[in-house]
């Protein structure tokens, strides 16, 4: 919190580091009389608890990445401090003294992960040691300071009971999904940031039999299902040096080297999705990933500018998306009617179709509404896929 002692807990953190010393009751007090400061027992503790957090974890963004169901923390310079925990961005207490502490967790944060943070490299995105996804950009290029973002990993999985219970599915949207599961076609969850993307693949992941391996690739380690044969690869980010990286696209050839029986990528957004959709051309039933994503009528579109921008043919994209994805699976973060808000709910399912000028479209068979469910012209495609649903028509 801001208080009048700032420049006084400065002084203090920089007397003890020309010393070498850590934060201590002793090294603290001692410290207090070489500035003059009398100080009962209280405040010499307090400045120990203070001066910790500095140094220990997240500093004093700890209490607040601790907090249930906390899924994200930002960092809006030293005066705002927000954090997600399901329901939207809510607005915390906390402050910090300065941008100055701001900076300086965040290159302590850097630093923890083996990653450069200065005004010669003023931004960072790195994975921490306990799979807390990092970011910050420095200020003055960040407004209204340095801009801190925590992204928090499920602290446990979530079965599709309870996501039914929490309203992010429905008794209808379980059946369809248990069925997609068990009919091994390929499919994508797809929405928006915090939309509940990975919550939902890892649910569904967890129901997958367990005679089957899965072989999951990801950025950063977020998937966690209870399943009892399943491996993992991470790619890893390039070193100080700038040398040492391994992209998706690298890991998802080798993941197919690893006899999966499903092929999950994490979230894709690169060059890997050209790899995905070749490997489940190939034989490779039941992949499946995250893509982030508008709307289902997007997702085309999306993987189009990834195919493309890895270097393959518009038509070809088409081409391989035509036969290897088949449903998507549409999550969004607002209400049934469409008013705003932080509640994760399904959406729509969609199947991909070719038009007549030979592109994939996503066309709806399913969309959740609040007056129930509605059918599309997509519906006995989706059934054909993964077989028949009791759904009024």
């Amino acid at each position: 919190m801001k208080t009048s002692s700032a420049p006084l807990v400065d002084r203090i953190r920089q007397r003890l580091a020309e010393e070498a010393q850590e934060p201590t009751a002793h090294s603290v007090a001692a410290a207090l009389r070489a500035e003059n400061q009398l100080c009962g027992n209280g405040t010499v503790l307090a400045l120990v608890d203070q001066l910790r957090r500095d140094t220990v974890g997240a500093g004093p963004l700890e209490s607040l990445l601790a907090t249930p169901g906390v899924t994200d923390v930002l960092v809006n310079g030293p005066d705002e401090v927000y954090l997600d925990c399901g329901r939207g961005l809510e607005r915390s207490p906390l402050t910090f003294p300065g941008d100055e502490s701001v900076r300086r967790l965040a290159q302590r944060l850097a630093a923890q992960g083996g990653r450069r943070l200065d005004d010669a490299s003023p931004f960072v995105d790195v994975r921490l040691i306990d799979g807390t996804r990092f970011h910050a950009v420095l200020a003055p290029i960040a407004r209204p300071g340095t801009l801190l973002s925590l992204r928090v990993p499920a602290r446990h999985t979530y079965s599709l009971d309870q996501l039914l219970a929490s309203g992010t599915l429905t008794s209808l949207g379980v059946d369809c999904l248990v069925q997609l599961v068990a009919s091994r076609a390929a499919f994508l969850i797809t929405g928006g940031t915090g939309s509940g993307k990975t919550t939902l693949l890892a649910a569904l992941l967890s129901i997958v039999d367990d005679s089957e391996r899965l072989v999951i690739v990801e950025d950063a380690t977020e998937l966690r299902p209870h399943h009892q044969h399943t491996v993992g690869l991470e790619s890893r980010p390039p070193n100080i040096e700038g040398a040492g990286a391994i992209g998706l696209r690298d890991l998802v050839r080798q993941a197919l080297r690893m006899r999966p029986d499903r092929l999950i990528v994490g979230e894709v957004r690169g060059a890997e999705v050209v790899d995905l959709l070749a490997a489940l051309n190939t034989g490779h039933e039941g992949g499946c990933g995250t893509l982030h994503a508008n709307s289902a009528a997007d997702v085309p579109a999306r993987i189009e500018a990834l195919g493309v921008a890895a270097g393959l043919p518009r038509d070809a994209v088409h081409s391989q998306l035509a036969s290897a994805l088949d449903v998507i699976v549409h999550l969004s973060r607002t209400h049934l009617d469409g008013a705003s808000g932080g509640g994760r709910i399904l959406r729509q399912l969609a199947v991909f179709e070719r038009n007549p000028q030979g592109l994939v479209e996503a066309v709806p068979a399913l969309t959740f509404t609040t007056e129930g469910v509605q059918t599309g012209a997509g519906f006995d495609r989706l059934q054909s896929v993964i077989g028949p649903l009791a759904v009024p028509r």
